[in-house]
């Protein structure tokens, strides 16, 4: 079974996913993108910024693939997945 999503912003840098199969999460990716040195990373710490996310081809896509997390992934890290400067 493909997993697919919906994503939806909750607040701060908080996204709820929704899979095909019922399951949902919230992921906090404020751990990552504070733990990130790059400034294209960095630059998603403007919430406005943050906010213009994509579900392209099964992957949660800021810009152009300028970051990106498949969602397969973050299914995968159910319960929760916990995002650091390193993923």
């Amino acid at each position: 079974m493909q997993i697919r999503a919906k994503a939806e912003y909750v607040n701060n840098y908080i996204l709820r996913l929704q899979f095909n199969n019922g399951k949902e999460i919230n992921v906090d990716f404020q751990p990552f993108l504070k733990g990130n040195n790059h400034p294209d990373i960095r630059k998603y710490l403007d919430k406005k910024l943050f906010k213009q996310f994509m579900l392209i081809d099964g992957n949660l896509n800021w810009n152009d693939y300028e970051m990106i997390f498949p969602v397969e992934d973050l299914y995968n890290a159910l319960p929760a997945p916990v995002l650091n400067g390193n993923y």
